[in-house]
């Protein structure tokens, strides 16, 4: 966010940045995928191309930000994305928006794509966690099953909190669909992160990063 590497707690507090991008690069550089979020994208304002277009070329990534187009996600795999992440651009106000999420999946490798569900409150939410719909995580795990490669959950209600992450709602949109799950949302121990691996369920480790509540290594 503005040219920055930066975490944000539930999205709209800022918590930490750093303009040390090629140190990070350097401290990830051992994994085999580094989520990567233009916030300033999703909310609206002018992307952080140049910056994207660096760290995708050096590291493993899988963006997401505002990719509300098949043009956009293109222009990402393009700038060296592994994967694109896909949020309010798979929804309407009535849920799952299946004409658009077939229109990606016909237009792009399937495994280049990864439908992010954001909840809060046991009910998805889309416009950067502001608008909330009626449907459920596993509602939208089932309905996004046929047109993504991957999941990304996302517990927004602990999400940078470093408050621990809830297992049973990370279980339950596990269960609803047999894609590969990717989890975030206050994860904080690494005996979190090994719980998930024991469940198949891959983790998203920001702030306990960033903070040195867990130590780097891949």
């Amino acid at each position: 966010m503005g040219g920055k590497v930066v975490q944000l707690q539930q999205g709209e507090r800022l918590a930490l940045q750093s303009d040390d991008v090629d140190g990070w690069i350097e401290k990830f550089k051992d994994f085999q995928i580094v989520q990567l979020i233009d916030l300033d994208a999703a909310m609206g304002r002018p992307a952080n191309d140049d910056l994207v277009r660096h760290v995708a070329t050096r590291l493993p990534c899988q963006v997401g930000g505002g990719v509300r187009s098949i043009e956009r996600a293109q222009e990402l795999l393009d700038a060296g994305a592994r994967r694109v992440i896909l949020g309010s651009s798979l929804f309407n106000e009535r849920g799952v928006n299946k004409g658009r999420a077939e229109a990606f999946a016909e237009a792009l490798p399937t495994d280049a794509l990864i439908g992010a569900i954001d909840s809060r409150g046991g009910k998805v939410v889309i416009h950067g966690w502001k608008t909330p719909l009626t449907i459920t995580p596993e509602d939208a795990a089932r309905t996004l099953e046929p047109y993504v490669g991957a999941l990304l959950y996302t517990h927004v209600d602990t999400e940078g909190m470093m408050t621990g992450l809830d297992f049973d709602a990370v279980k339950s949109v596990n269960e609803s669909s047999r894609l590969r799950l990717i989890a975030a949302g206050g994860i904080r121990t690494r005996e979190e992160i090994d719980a998930l691996d024991a469940l198949g369920i891959d983790a998203v480790v920001g702030m306990a990063i960033y903070t040195g509540a867990i130590e780097l290594k891949p």
